[in-house]
């Protein structure tokens, strides 16, 4: 089990999470509703004044074609700008290392990737990306993905309270004020902390120091192609290398930085995330780090609750979420704390306690020690965030199952920024089925019956994901292209391959590491799941808001199923894990789940 500490530590997290996201959560409901109190005047004026430059009537409310279309189209134009201005990075200004553009395979992937809200990152981001276009290209990506998803949730909650309305509001007015009242404050006062705290904030030109001492190390060699060499055993071949001096990489961090949680992004400007000292620099940074991962996700379960009217509704979402995501706390960290076994000193009885002393530190910032990095990583993956401070590909086999299986589970435990809930209310809805199923009538859930048609775009949007990892998997493992990028064989090495199509069809963007997944395999497959596993599934959500829009409230009677109580939450949670999961299990058990009876057994 988890040591005290990292109980005390669990506890006081979700405290704080409790406290400050009742009211946030309803803030949100709020400025979706456009309940905007009178100070706030002079900033509803210039949100009032950009609606007449764009053409954009703020009082019309949309079918949800025009919703979606909507969110597609500016999706798609956010992809395109994201890749110009990669391309073309190398001429424009705010490039002090005089950085070239970047390649063509790696600008579309990494376009895909922000503007999905995935935050993959299969570059180094201080050796490849200029401050314009971590400003311009990926921090305003952070802020543009995130809004989308809060839009996105707030039009299907207006489809389950609109009383046969047929539309469910208008995007480009829940964007602008997702963006303006919500996540542009947050990111500022954090930003301002984390510069307290020891983040940079400047746009100096890299710093060269000579070390004390000549660092004299070891590295994979790469082939022509760019790819890792390997011995004829398989193993990489490795090559001496001495370092005299340290380039110390500056930039606009915080401002990112602070979006990049806040947004459940994740992707940093640093190689090494928030394991970097100029990124996360303390431990009180680090705790509140992960407060605003999961910040904005918890509060919109109370705004949810808010708009329904009916707060034990997003008391009942909030309850499964927060059972699941303790549960899956308490095996990632005993899991670390016990360590390796094959590290045991000798005499030692395995039963007794700890398999290696000190435990798993194997890839850990020693700033944070092993529970808080396991509990961040439990955060990130339940969450679609993908930032990460500790290297998962480091964490023992059951230890590094769990970040897999949060994200397997369609990141709905708290999950992404908007589509955490909007994931979680599809198998709500689900559930209500289910329920009707085992009783031989049609439910409803808050008032709106579930038929058919709802059923149906329910199924698509919970395979998708599903049918995006086991397929991108199972080319790579098939394909040359994509068994050569994997630098540790067996099952470790396809933990790696799921992992990364997993982390890009559920748009989390964290990875195991190991895998090369820079070439233009890589970037075209897991471009592809990432786009398909954010629009595959907005969508049939947008068409299920659509759907319940248009029907009739129904009244509260004896044969309603009630969805605000224990039995409902878990109902809610039985099929977030057996429709879920269910679906990885085979694969699961071809990676994580064989490497560590292997590892047990001296393997």
């Amino acid at each position: 089990m988890p040591t005290l500490q990292a109980w005390l530590q669990l506890a006081v997290f979700l405290a704080l999470l409790l406290a400050l996201a009742w009211p946030l959560g309803l803030w949100l409901a709020a400025v979706a509703d456009g309940r905007l109190p009178r100070w706030l005047k002079p900033i509803v004026a210039v949100e009032r004044a950009v609606y007449r430059l764009a053409g954009v009537d703020p009082d019309e409310s949309t079918s949800w074609h025009r919703y979606a279309f909507a969110v597609v189209a500016f999706n798609v134009i956010g992809v395109i700008a994201v890749y110009a201005l990669q391309r073309l990075q190398g001429v424009l200004p705010l490039n002090p290392q005089a950085m070239a553009g970047v390649e063509a395979g790696s600008s579309f992937n990494t376009a895909v990737s922000f503007v999905t809200n995935t935050n993959w990152q299969g570059y180094g981001g201080e050796s490849t990306m200029s401050y314009l276009t971590q400003m311009l290209a990926l921090t305003v990506q952070n802020f543009f993905s995130a809004a989308t998803g809060i839009a996105v949730v707030w039009a299907l909650i207006r489809g389950f309270v609109a009383r046969s309305s047929g539309t469910v509001g208008n995007f480009w007015v829940d964007l602008t004020r997702s963006t303006l009242y919500v996540l542009l404050p947050l990111s500022v006062v954090f930003a301002v902390f984390l510069v307290g705290q020891g983040a940079i904030q400047n746009f100096d030109a890299y710093k060269d120091a000579t070390t004390l001492e000549v660092n004299a190390y070891q590295a994979p060699k790469n082939g022509p192609d760019g790819q890792p060499l390997k011995d004829a055993k398989g193993n990489p071949v490795m090559e001496d290398l001495k370092a005299p001096t340290q380039s110390i990489a500056m930039g606009p961090i915080a401002s990112q930085e602070a979006i990049k949680m806040l947004g459940t992004n994740g992707g940093g400007p640093f190689n090494v995330n928030s394991a970097h000292p100029f990124e996360n620099p303390t431990p009180l940074s680090n705790f509140v780090q992960m407060l605003s991962i999961f910040l904005i996700p918890a509060g919109l379960v109370f705004g949810f609750g808010r708009m329904a009217g009916d707060m034990r509704q997003g008391w009942a979402v909030l309850a499964a979420m927060t059972l699941m995501f303790v549960v899956m706390v308490a095996i990632v960290a005993p899991a670390e704390q016990a360590g390796n076994p094959l590290l045991t000193p000798l005499g030692v009885d395995q039963t007794a306690g700890a398999l290696q002393p000190g435990g798993n530190m194997e890839g850990k910032e020693a700033r944070f020690g092993i529970a808080a990095s396991t509990l961040f990583a439990a955060i990130t993956t339940a969450a679609s965030c993908g930032a990460v401070n500790a290297m998962h590909d480091s964490f023992m086999p059951l230890g590094g199952a769990v970040p897999l299986v949060l994200i397997q589970l369609g990141e709905v435990v708290f999950g992404g920024v908007g589509s955490g809930l909007y994931g979680m209310l599809v198998f709500a809805i689900l559930t209500v089925f289910i329920a009707g199923l085992m009783i031989g009538r049609t439910l409803e859930y808050l008032g709106k019956k579930i038929e058919s048609y709802d059923m149906k775009m329910v199924a698509v949007a919970i395979l998708a994901t599903p049918i995006l990892v086991l397929a991108g998997t199972a080319i790579a493992v098939g394909a040359d292209a994509g068994r050569a990028g994997i630098a540790n064989p067996g099952a470790h090495g396809f933990s790696e391959i799921l992992y990364a199509f997993s982390s890009a069809a559920n748009n989390n963007g964290s990875a195991f590491a190991g895998l090369s997944a820079n070439t233009t395999f890589y970037n075209v497959m897991l471009a592809i799941a990432m786009w398909f596993g954010r629009f595959a599934v907005i969508v049939p959500v947008l068409a299920v808001a659509g759907s319940l829009a248009a029907k009739k409230r129904l009244p509260v009677t004896a044969g309603t199923l009630p969805t605000h109580g224990p039995l409902f939450v878990l109902l809610l949670i039985g099929t977030v894990i057996l429709v879920g999961l269910l679906n990885y299990v085979p694969a699961l058990a071809l990676g994580p789940v064989v490497e560590h009876f292997m590892l047990f057994s001296g393997k």
